[in-house]
C-alpha cells in the first residue's frame, strides 16, 4: 500500500498538477490522505478542490485558513491591533479581501458546506496494525506556531503525549521535516504551495506500506511560480501583492 501525504495546496492548481504528475511518475498511489489548507489564498480555490475530490481514496481534514474561509474567522491584524499599530491597516484591508474573494468563490461553486464539514483530524489504523494521526497545526488545534523542527523534548511531550499514534503527521509550517519523540514517528510532508524551503519547489511525501513496517520519502517538485503569478495578475487577485513578493523572492 502507498499512500502520498499532500498538505497547504492554498488554491494553487499549478502546483498541484506539478505534484500529481510527479505521483504518476513514481508509479501512482493507493489513498491520498490531505492535511489542510486547500483553497486560501491562491487563484484557483475551485480548480483545486475538483483536482482532489476526484483522487482516489482520499482523505481530508482542515486547516486554519479552510476555517478562515469556511466561518469568517480570520487572522491577524486585529482591528485593535492597526488602532495601535496604523501601519497595518494595509495588511488589514488585503487579509479581509483575500479571504472574502475565496469564500466568495467557494459560495459560488457550491463547496462552502463541503468545506464546514472537514474534520479536524484523520485517525487512520495503519497496515501494520499501528495508528496514524493527521493534524494541521498539532494534535487537536489547526492553528498556532505548529510544530517546528528544533523543539525540545519538553515541547514535543506537550503536544504529542496524549495523542495515542505511533506516526503523526502535520502541516501548517510549509517546511518538511521528521522528528522522533518517545516512539512517536512526526512527519511534516512541506507544503505544495507556498513552500518555505529555498528553492520554493512544491513538497510532499510518500509512504509505502510493507513487511509489518513503512518506509517514508520527501519529494520537491518544481513547478512553474511565472505561471502563477500570471494568473493572479490576470484576474486583479486582492492578495497578489503578498502572494507575487513570496513567488518572485527567494525563502
Amino acid at each position: 500500500m502507498r499512500v502520498a501525504l499532500l498538505s497547504d495546496i492554498h488554491g494553487n492548481s499549478v502546483a498541484l498538477d506539478a505534484v500529481l504528475k510527479d505521483i504518476a511518475a513514481q508509479g501512482g498511489t493507493d489513498a491520498y490522505w490531505i492535511l489542510g489548507d486547500l483553497v486560501a489564498l491562491g487563484p484557483d480555490p475551485i480548480r483545486v478542490l475538483e483536482q482532489l475530490t476526484a483522487l482516489p481514496n482520499a482523505q481530508f481534514i482542515r486547516g486554519n485558513t479552510d476555517r478562515y474561509v469556511a466561518f469568517g474567522d480570520r487572522p491577524g491584524p486585529t482591528s485593535q491591533e492597526v488602532i495601535a499599530n496604523p501601519s497595518l491597516l494595509t495588511s488589514l484591508i488585503e487579509v479581509a479581501n483575500t479571504f472574502a474573494w475565496t469564500q466568495g468563490m467557494i459560495t459560488a461553486g457550491g463547496w462552502l458546506n463541503w468545506l464546514r464539514n472537514l474534520p479536524l483530524e484523520l485517525n487512520i489504523t495503519l497496515p501494520h496494525g499501528a495508528t496514524f494521526l493527521g493534524v494541521h497545526a498539532s494534535p487537536g488545534n489547526d492553528d498556532g506556531p505548529g510544530v517546528r523542527p528544533n523543539m525540545q523534548p519538553n515541547e514535543l511531550a506537550d503536544l504529542f503525549g496524549g495523542c495515542g499514534a505511533a506516526l503523526v503527521c502535520i502541516g501548517h509550517t510549509h517546511l518538511p521535516s521528521e522528528q522522533n519523540w518517545n516512539g512517536v514517528h512526526i512527519v511534516n510532508p512541506g507544503a505544495v504551495s507556498l513552500s518555505l524551503t529555498t528553492d520554493k519547489g512544491a513538497s510532499y511525501a510518500l509512504l509505502e506500506f510493507a513487511d509489518g513496517s513503512y518506509r517514508l520519502q520527501h519529494r520537491r517538485v518544481h513547478y512553474d511560480r511565472a505561471a502563477v503569478i500570471d494568473r493572479l495578475n490576470d484576474i486583479g487577485h486582492p492578495g497578489r501583492a503578498y502572494l507575487i513578493n513570496h513567488l518572485s523572492n527567494p525563502a
